[in-house]
């Protein structure tokens, strides 16, 4: 008994290190869409937000300082920086277009030749034939009753 205590060591260290990957991969799977819906723009624009109010906190009131710090008239450089790069990753985006694909690529409209005749092939037992039939033992009882 006391040699298979290892292997038991060994197996609890393996549903450890699993349980840190899960974790792992939740956490980058956040950070990823976080990045693809823009997060980190908002993330630089509320530092900058809050690096513009303790500037203007320390030459104006605080009701200015809010005036100044969110009514866009007074961008800092970093805030400018921010508008930029949002712009150029819009232009960037919007710079692949999608072509349209066509098939067959045909100059004139394509023609359709139906044939002379035709012939179905003969019915399957399918699925769909099988809910059609009743069922061939009567449905199980209830005990709840």
């Amino acid at each position: 008994m006391r040699a298979a205590r290892p292997y038991l060591d060994f197996i609890e260290r393996i549903i450890e290190c699993s349980r840190v990957f899960i974790r792992f991969g939740k956490i980058l799977l956040v950070v990823a869409l976080a990045a693809i819906l823009g997060a980190h723009w908002a993330l630089l624009q509320s530092v900058a937000w809050t690096a513009m109010l303790a500037d203007n906190l320390r030459t104006y009131s605080v009701a200015e300082s809010v005036t100044r710090t969110f009514d866009g008239k007074h961008p800092c450089p970093l805030c400018r920086a921010i508008a930029a790069a949002e712009k150029s990753e819009k232009k960037s985006g919007s710079a692949l277009q999608t072509q349209k694909l066509e098939f067959p690529p045909t100059k004139e409209n394509p023609v359709l030749i139906v044939p002379s005749s035709y012939h179905l092939l003969p019915q399957a037992n399918t699925f769909a034939d099988s809910l059609a039939q009743k069922p061939p033992t009567p449905p199980p009882r209830t005990f709840i009753a």
